[in-house]
Formats: structure tokens, sequence, C-alpha cells
């Protein structure tokens, strides 16, 4: 299983809510990003990837814990590291620190599916890409 990936976000005004902390559905945005560069870091193209294969990814699950807040002009750090790959799923752990205090920490399994809905087997190229 290829090691961690890294990604930088900053909290803007608009991340955040009446109380000035960042707002709980944004945790989903950040990581949402974070696995979209991820993949695009290994060389998969996901437009690509559902146009000649009919492939796409959905999120089946997502388990989360909101630890600490996070608050406008944070610099966040998200770190995704993949768990498993198996046959039509694939889980990441990711969590959001700000320095070396972890904020937010989740484990999000998501499906390959066909273009229609109908479940599919992670492509070749993405096994390859994941595995050591």
């Amino acid at each position: 299983m290829k090691g961690q990936h890294h990604w930088l976000v900053r909290v803007y005004y608009e991340d955040t809510d009446l109380a000035g902390v960042v707002y709980y559905a944004n945790y989903f945005r950040y990581i949402e990003r974070a696995r979209t560069e991820f993949v695009r870091m290994l060389g998969i193209d996901q437009l690509r990837l559902k146009a000649e294969q009919g492939i796409v990814f959905a999120v089946h699950r997502v388990e989360a814990d909101f630890l600490r807040p996070a608050v406008f002009d944070d610099e966040l750090l998200v770190e995704t590291t993949p768990v498993s790959v198996r046959g039509a799923r694939l889980v990441m752990k990711q969590d959001v620190l700000r320095g070396s205090v972890c904020l937010f920490t989740s484990q999000v399994t998501l499906v390959c599916m066909t273009a229609e809905g109908r479940p599919a087997r992670l492509p070749q190229v993405l096994k390859e890409a994941f595995a050591e």
C-alpha cells in the first residue's frame, strides 16, 4: 500500500459557523478534496476512467470523530492513508491536523461502480497505483 498523502488547506471565514469554528460539514469537503488530490498524484485521471471504462467512485461509509475545533485562518493538514484495496472497495484513513494536533479523524470506504450505479471491480490501474 502506498504511503501517506498530505494536502494543505486554509480555513476561510466562509468555512466557519456562528460560533467562529469550522462548520462540521466542511471537514467532509476537506477530506474529499484531499482524496481527489491523492488519486491525481497517483496518476489516475477520474474523468478518463469514467469515459474509457465507465467507472466512478462513491462514498459508501464514513466513520468520523470531531476532536477539537478549527477556527478562521488556521492552516490545516489533511493526511490521507490507504488502509485496504479489495474487490470493489477502497478504504482510507483521513486525519485533519493543525500542527501536530489532530482535530478530526475519519475512515472512509469508497466503492467502485459503473456510471449507471451498478457495483464494479476496482480497475487494475487503481490496484497497481496503490500497491507497494
